[in-house]
This record gives C-alpha cells, sequence and structure tokens, in this order.
C-alpha cells in the first residue's frame, strides 16, 4: 500500500467494527509504521476473495509481499504447499512467524527478511501482496515481468491510481511508460475495488486489487528486456511531446544514442569516420526532464519509478554540483555525430513515420516498429 498520513485513532469505532476483535491483540502488540505503508487488511471476507482470486493449486509455491501479521498469509497456506514471504519489518516477520508458530502451518511458511527489490527470489507459482508501500509498486511490478520463470499469475493490491495506470490505454490521462510495459509482456485484469476502511489504520486513498498473468510461451514477445524498456523511457520522458522532440530536441539522449552506437560499431567490427567538423554549445539538462507527466497530472502519487534515464540522472546530478558560468563549453562536433542523428531521423520520418506522433497517443504496434527500425540502424538501448 502506499504511504499515508495516519488519523486520529476512534477507539470507540475500533470497538464496534466486526473485526476488531480478531486482530486486536495483534494490532496492540506495536505501532504500525505508515511511513512504509503498513496498513493492515483487516476485514476477512476481503482477504479470503484475494486469495481465492488467485486460484491456487495444492502444489503452489506462493511469494507473499509484506505478509504484516499473516491475515493472507494463514490462508494462503491453508490452500498452498508453501508461503514464501518477504518482510522488510523485523517486527511484522516475528508476528507473522509466531502466527503459525506450533502449527502444521509452520513446516510451510519460509520468511525472508529484507527489501523485496533488492532479494533474489527463489522460484514461485503465484505472487500475492498487499503492497506494504507505494514506492516499490512500479519496481515490483517490473521485477515480477522481468523474471525469467515469471510466476503464473500476481495478485496485487495497490492504491487505485497506480492500478488505474497498468490498465491505461492510449490516450488515456495516465497511459504512460508503466502501462505500455505491463500489457506489453502480461495480460492485466482489474479484480476489485476495496475501500479504506478495509484496513487498519485507515489510508487516506483507495485501493484496487489486479492479476498479473504474464505471457508466456509462444505468447510471449521475443523482444529483448532491456532493449525494450530503455527505449520506452526515451519515450516517455516527457509523453506530451513529439516524438521529433524527445528523440532530436535533447541534446543528452542524442550523446548517449551516439555511445551506444559507438559501442555497437566497435563489437562489430565497424569503422567510423571521427573527423570533427565543428563545435556547438553544450546544452543543460532539459528543465524539468526528471519528471514524467504522470507526477504533473498526479500531484503526490509517487509510486511509478522515474522514468529518466540514468545517463540524464548523472549528467543532472554533475549540473547541480558545479557552479554555474556565464560562459558554455564547447564539444565538438563530429561525423559520427551527424551520422546517429541523421539515422534518428531517418527512423522517426522516413521508417515509421512517427516523428509528429506522441508517445501518450501510441500503442504496442507503434513502439514496436520504433524499435525494430532503430535497431536496424544500429542503434541499441541495451
Amino acid at each position: 500500500m502506499g504511504k499515508f498520513k495516519q488519523g486520529k485513532r476512534n477507539s470507540a469505532a475500533a470497538t464496534s467494527s466486526p473485526y476488531s476483535k480478531a486482530q486486536a491483540t495483534t494490532n496492540n502488540v506495536f505501532k504500525f509504521n505508515t511511513n512504509v505503508g503498513q496498513h493492515i487488511l483487516k476485514n476477512p471476507s476481503i482477504a479470503d476473495a484475494i486469495v481465492a482470486k488467485a486460484n491456487l493449486k495444492p502444489e503452489d509455491v506462493v511469494l507473499e509481499v509484506g505478509p504484516g501479521t499473516g491475515n493472507l498469509t494463514v490462508r494462503i497456506l491453508e490452500k498452498a504447499k508453501k508461503v514464501i514471504a518477504v518482510e522488510l519489518d523485523p517486527r511484522m516477520a516475528a508476528e507473522v512467524t509466531k502466527r503459525v508458530q506450533g502449527k502444521p502451518e509452520q513446516k510451510k511458511l519460509e520468511v525472508l527478511l529484507g527489501d523485496v527489490i533488492k532479494t533474489e527470489l527463489p522460484h514461485f507459482d503465484v505472487c500475492i501482496s498487499n503492497t506494504p508501500y507505494q514506492q516499490i509498486s512500479s519496481p515490483l511490478v517490473f521485477k515480477l515481468l522481468a523474471l525469467k520463470n515469471a510466476p503464473r499469475t500476481s495478485i496485487l493490491m495497490f492504491q487505485r491510481e497506480f492500478a488505474l495506470r497498468l490498465t491505461a490505454r492510449p490516450g488515456d490521462a495516465l497511459y504512460c511508460r508503466l502501462s505500455v510495459n505491463a500489457q506489453f509482456w502480461a495480460k492485466i485484469t482489474h479484480v476489485m475495488k476495496v475501500g479504506k476502511n478495509n484496513f487498519k489504520p485507515p489510508p487516506q486513498v483507495e485501493s484496487s486489487v489486479v492479476r498479473i498473468e504474464p505471457k508466456t510461451g509462444p505468447d510471449r514477445p521475443g523482444v529483448s528486456w532491456d532493449e525494450w524498456d530503455g527505449m520506452l523511457r526515451i519515450c516517455f520522458v516527457r509523453k506530451n511531446r513529439t516524438m521529433r522532440a524527445s528523440w532530436l530536441g535533447t541534446k543528452e539522449v542524442l550523446a548517449m544514442l551516439e555511445r551506444n552506437y559507438r559501442v555497437y560499431c566497435a563489437l562489430n567490427n565497424i569503422t567510423l569516420d571521427d573527423t570533427v567538423i565543428g563545435e556547438e554549445d553544450e546544452m543543460d539538462v532539459d528543465e524539468g526532464m526528471g519528471i514524467d507527466d504522470d507526477g504533473d497530472e498526479w500531484a503526490g502519487i509517487n509510486d511509478e519509478e522515474d522514468d529518466m534515464p540514468e545517463f540524464f540522472k548523472e549528467e543532472a546530478q554533475k549540473s547541480a554540483n558545479q557552479t554555474p558560468t556565464k560562459t558554455k563549453s564547447k564539444r565538438k562536433k563530429t561525423r559520427v555525430a551527424e551520422l546517429v542523428r541523421e539515422k534518428i531521423r531517418k527512423v522517426l520520418e522516413d521508417v515509421t513515420e512517427l516523428a509528429d506522433q506522441r508517445a501518450g497517443k501510441c500503442d504496442e504496434n507503434d513502439f514496436l516498429k520504433l524499435l525494430y527500425a532503430f535497431n536496424q540502424e544500429g542503434i541499441h538501448f541495451a
């Protein structure tokens, strides 16, 4: 779940809740840390529905991200062969372990203490998560989609705006790099809405559960993940810009692609004409480039990871650490740089005819055409 401010607790309301008795002992052990999104799902019917939607088999190994006090965990253990629970908070890890201590389910539970994004995950068949904090929502989705042996299905709870991004279509306000990636590599389905009062403490926004079913076998795209995502990062730096502006209007993009092209030529024994043909002013990193348009449209919603390519981050950091001067530095302009620029222009204008299109309006086929055309010109992103 996302990071939300915690309001004042109403003890009378808590007492009258149909779920308060079942959770009273556990919830009073320690304070929930809402800074890392500890909003515990307290409604047993919602927990039952989430587990039911996973269609678990008796032989399934299930990865649960952020088990909390174990309200979902105990239900998963009833239906699965094993649960691997990844928990960041040692207190929660101890709590979920204690919940099955001395019971037959104890042998079926393995708790991994740490950050799921940084943890090397063993094989599992299904992932179930009341995603514990918004900062990992996008990284978690990308990690699951990029796994070599992807899970059969993932049933994940997110704040609703993020869930809408996952299912957004071209032209929608929330359509972004996440939308393209998720729908390219998996079938995404909205499962149910979950109101804020189903959690303790209640968050300030509504939630949704989605099902992610990675494409496998012949349905899985035969495209390099790094190549595909690397290209999309540039397209969606500003999704409402034209492709021409995103690719040809930013010197940082051109410099990065020139470096990539040089590497490609070196690996393929292609000789380059590196003759210097002039000088040009260095340009500062484009203002505001570090934030995708989605961040502007949904103020305060930061659950999608920064779409700025690493190269831009490095250049922006260098610029921030330097004392501004009135005289701009000069960089040498070479025939290689001109060649790369012409290749990009050719791809955008002549081959794909996408130069005047905007990323926010392009669909999966448009991006596939773009990637193929760039690769044919020796321009790669991995």
